[in-house]
């Protein structure tokens, strides 16, 4: 099956396409920019103390430490 691109289709099909994807998104809640960011900042700071980025990982629990030293001579 070949693939649809958008610039082969007629103009009447763009536009129809247009005013259904316009259609879904005056459906969609919306809040404000300060609630969302507000939600965010505490779910972050919440969170920060179990982040192992944050935190760090103690050294028995790394999987990614160093095995061994190497000397090359």
């Amino acid at each position: 099956m070949p693939a649809l691109h958008i610039e082969d289709l007629p103009e009447k099909e763009k536009m129809k396409m247009e005013v259904e994807q316009l259609c879904k998104e005056v459906k969609l809640q919306r809040q404000q920019v300060s609630e969302c960011s507000e939600e965010i900042k505490n779910y972050i700071e919440e969170r920060s103390g179990k982040d192992p980025l944050v935190k760090g990982i103690l050294e028995d629990k790394n999987p990614f430490k160093e095995k061994g030293s190497y000397i090359i001579s």
